[in-house]
């Protein structure tokens, strides 16, 4: 199979580069992802080699990863291979004792990796729909899924991609998915409290990051919600049933489940009532003043004019961006207006509600080169899992060539109470070395930064000046344009950050 190719050209490991281990990859032993160069490497051991070329050998996998619906993955050859050592989740470890790998494979690079809880409800339930057809194709195949976590798929811009190659193995006869109590936890629950209770799940997967318990939801879904779609079976059965095995090995769970007669089909069955059952958890957030801010937001014609022009220019008046992050993002139309000049944009916005929304147009259009995240800047989302580094922090994954910054600073500075010095370090903190920064400043007279220090104490921010900015901006980089919009109250800039 060849690696789709997404704008940059598939490059052969190389043999100098230091394998690095993937921190979020450690729990199966059988397989672990590392990063050599700019390749994505799963070193397999004898047993998950052996799974992997059956796999690749279906008629299933193949037609899936064509359609874009799994990583591009390919074998390399031994010669080809680094030499990667076993690991652990905080890097190489020596002395372990565990065999060399048996193969080595690459996967395509995704473009920006995101958590489950950094997306919308629609792009939680699209990932379940994935997940669930995925191992609906691949059992009549003789294949299984050993788990069924969130964090088994990424995005290119709108569309879901299954990643966890190595989690894929011949399906024995009698036995239930293994993969069933993560889905639960990680995609189902979630998408439950949404369609059941109106409540956004993403604190409660950014709290846990093995997502949430059965016993936690029927505490939650009670009374005549036990009605309600999926909720008996899933949370009130699943949770009986796990307190029942609670001292019972998995292997006696499999030996009653065969004993009495669980079969292929049944399986089969499950994952198609499932699916049927994911398709009916709808959920729009309650739309908030976030929705209809780009009318609301006071620009005149001549304003938005002049910034567009300006945002266009700064895109394409030096090289090319591999990556943009749009802060702020809102409804996306300057990611749009980004997207046609650079790979590939992130468009934040802390609205649940607007990201659904960008989400859904997005992708009705087929979109592939914006991706919606749900992440308010003044809490972004921190390391998590093991030690705190299983998943990476957004700091962590930032690190773009450019970044946007539109009508967003007087919400932090003032909104927020951040000072201004933190919110401009955190916007140049936010791109690679060398990159640069597009950022709009508010004037304290413009009529939204009014309306926001009409609810603060009278004088506590006397540092929220156009000058004070400009110089925090000159000790970040240089400033290299910067344009006064028609309405006087509004100043964009563009800064070519230091090294």
């Amino acid at each position: 199979m060849v690696i789709p190719d997404l704008g940059r050209a598939s490059r052969a490991a190389r043999p100098d580069a230091e394998p690095r281990a993937e921190p979020g990859s450690f729990r199966d032993p059988a397989n672990r992802v590392f990063h050599a160069g700019g390749d994505v490497l799963r070193a397999l051991d004898e047993t998950a080699a052996a799974h992997w070329r059956a796999l690749a050998g279906s008629t299933f996998f193949p037609h899936l990863v064509a359609a874009g619906k799994i990583c591009g993955t390919e074998e390399l050859p031994a010669a080809a291979s680094p030499a990667i050592p076993p690991a652990t989740p905080a890097g190489p470890a020596a002395g372990s004792g565990q065999p060399a790998w048996a193969a080595v494979l690459r996967h395509e690079r995704i473009p920006f990796v995101s958590h489950p809880y950094e997306w919308s409800h629609a792009m939680l339930r699209d990932a379940a729909l994935l997940h669930l057809e995925i191992l609906r194709t691949a059992l009549p195949a003789g294949f299984t899924t050993k788990d069924g976590s969130a964090y088994n798929v990424q995005w290119r811009g709108s569309r879901p991609v299954f990643i966890d190659v190595g989690s894929f193995a011949p399906i024995r006869d009698g036995e239930p998915w293994a993969g069933y109590r993560q889905f639960c936890q990680t995609l189902l629950y979630p998408l439950l409290l949404g369609a059941h209770l109106g409540v956004d799940f993403q604190p409660w997967l950014r709290a846990r990051v093995d997502g949430i318990e059965a016993e936690q939801m029927s505490r939650l879904l009670r009374g005549l919600r036990r009605l309600s779609p999926g909720v008996l079976t899933h949370v009130h059965l699943h949770h009986s049933v796990q307190r029942r095995n609670a001292g019972r090995s998995t292997a006696d769970v499999r030996t009653q489940l065969r004993d009495a007669g669980y079969t292929r089909e049944l399986a089969l069955a499950t994952v198609r009532g499932m699916e049927k059952l994911v398709r009916r958890l709808e959920y729009r957030p309650p739309a908030s003043h976030w929705v209809d801010y780009q009318r609301t937001c006071g620009y005149s014609e001549a304003d938005r004019a002049g910034k567009e022009r300006f945002v266009t220019a700064a895109l394409t008046g030096v090289r090319r961006s591999r990556l943009v992050l749009d802060l702020g993002a809102n409804d996306g139309h300057y990611s749009r207006l980004a997207a046609r000049h650079a790979d590939y944009v992130v468009a934040v916005e802390q609205d649940p509600a607007v990201v659904d929304r960008l989400y859904r147009t997005l992708r009705d259009e087929g979109d592939r080169r914006v991706l919606p995240l749900v992440l308010d800047l003044a809490d972004p989302s921190p390391g998590g899992g093991w030690r705190g580094i299983e998943r990476a922090s957004f700091a962590a994954r930032a690190g773009a060539d450019t970044v946007l910054a539109l009508a967003l600073v007087h919400h932090l500075a003032i909104g927020r109470n951040v000072p201004l010095p933190e919110v401009v370090a955190c916007l140049a903190g936010c791109a690679a070395p060398g990159g640069r920064l597009v950022v709009e400043f508010v004037h304290p007279d413009d009529p939204m930064a009014v309306r926001l220090l009409a609810n603060k104490p009278d004088g506590i921010f006397p540092d929220y000046r156009r000058d004070a900015f400009e110089a925090l901006l000159a000790g970040h980089g240089t400033v290299e344009e910067r344009l006064e919009l028609p309405s006087g109250t509004r100043t964009l800039y563009r800064v070519a950050l230091g090294g």
